[in-house]
């Protein structure tokens, strides 16, 4: 089908108003879509703010607990040492204890070898 060509004409004064006003309405609330989404943007950006905020805490409570934990170990092995050395000093008596028994046993096996040769 074809269109037949209408003359232009000027709008009249009730259209431009009623044109205005629309354009007023829909520039309003294009504002106000672009206010909202700036607006819920920057409450993005606070809550993401606060929970990285808040991991930094942990964080911090985690360095924090790993830099006590090797002053508690030493404090601990202070209050020890003086019973590993005691089990240290002890350990090395054993090994005197244990060479004095294999010099005794080494010496009884000689007096009992011996003494079998003189009972012959």
């Amino acid at each position: 089908m074809v269109e037949v060509a209408k003359e232009a004409m000027e709008p009249t004064k009730v259209d431009i108003t009623r044109l205005c006003q629309d354009m007023f309405s829909k520039m309003a609330m294009y504002l106000t879509g672009e206010l909202t989404a700036t607006s819920e943007d920057y409450k993005l950006l606070e809550n993401m703010n606060k929970l990285t905020s808040l991991k930094y805490l942990e964080m911090k409570d985690t360095a924090v607990n790993i830099s006590r934990n090797p002053k508690d170990l030493n404090k601990k092995y202070a209050a020890l040492r003086p019973y590993l050395n005691q089990i240290t000093l002890i350990e090395e008596q054993v090994v005197a204890l244990e060479q004095a028994a294999y010099k005794w046993d080494a010496y009884s096996k000689k007096l009992e070898a011996k003494y079998k040769l003189e009972r012959q």
